[in-house]
């Protein structure tokens, strides 16, 4: 396996590299979002994709899919494209992305942009939380920057050892959207193997193109006895800030919450 999707005449399979943590025959929300982001951004062409907006409508099963592109909104200056993932016909995942037209603007003071300390200075982090050793963990690289895992907040780097779609280089959008949704697993704050918590939905914001392979992930996650809870983090790349990224979690007992694709 050598990326998360590949091309097959007018489908894209998903490799088992999507795999995600709560169910064996599910995918993690990052590599379908991501593969949103592709088509929106293919059909964006020289515009800015500043915000994606994702919605997992299902469990997505490790299987083959389609992407159709929709424009909502057509403008010079802001154009809205959506992208829906279907399986079978059905809808498993849309996004929607504003894309905006660059300008170039003289900016008379330069504003601070605070570094994260360098992936090459941070310690690598296993993810053994993963039932299966073949998923999303094992195609992607992490390192912790700081905090501790499952306190609620930490800092961490990800890295993208696979393509997306295999033969392409995956764009700046695809390696964020990619780490992004590993925002409430970087900050994870309650017990894994007891608690579930599942984010239905994904938003990135981001106000300038990542630069580098690595994207920084400055994430807290608070949770409510009412099962509800937020994950927020601030996106980096090596030379500073880039974007934020928000996802709702739904909380609950592992075996509560966690169903397979099917059901």
């Amino acid at each position: 396996m050598k990326s998360f999707y590949e091309e097959d005449g007018p489908y894209l399979r998903a490799t088992p590299l999507t795999r995600g943590p709560w169910s064996e025959d599910a995918q993690h929300g990052g590599p379908p979002l991501a593969l949103l982001g592709r088509a929106i951004e293919q059909a964006a062409g020289d515009g800015f994709v500043s915000r994606i907006t994702g919605e997992l409508l299902r469990p997505i099963p490790i299987s083959s899919f389609t992407v159709d592109v929709e424009v909502l909104r057509s403008g010079r200056k802001a154009r809205l494209i959506q992208a829906t993932l279907r399986h079978e016909g059905t809808a498993c995942a849309k996004a929607t992305g504003l894309v905006l037209l660059e300008n170039a603007v003289y900016l008379p003071v330069g504003l601070p942009r605070p570094r994260l300390k360098a992936p090459a200075q941070c310690e690598p982090f296993d993810f053994t939380f993963f039932p299966n050793p073949v998923g999303y963990q094992s195609a992607m690289e992490m390192r912790i920057i700081q905090g501790i895992w499952g306190s609620g907040a930490a800092v961490a780097w990800l890295r993208m050892r696979v393509p997306l779609v295999l033969g392409e280089e995956p764009s700046p959008l695809q390696r964020v959207l990619v780490a992004a949704d590993a925002g409430n697993g970087v900050s994870a704050p309650l017990p894994i193997e007891d608690y579930a918590f599942i984010n239905p939905d994904l938003t990135v914001y981001v106000h300038r193109r990542l630069r580098g392979e690595w994207v920084g992930l400055d994430g807290i996650t608070r949770v409510e006895p009412n099962g509800v809870g937020l994950a927020q983090a601030e996106l980096h790349d090596e030379e500073g800030p880039i974007g934020r990224s928000l996802q709702g979690l739904l909380v609950g007992v592992r075996h509560d919450i966690v169903r397979s694709p099917k059901s």
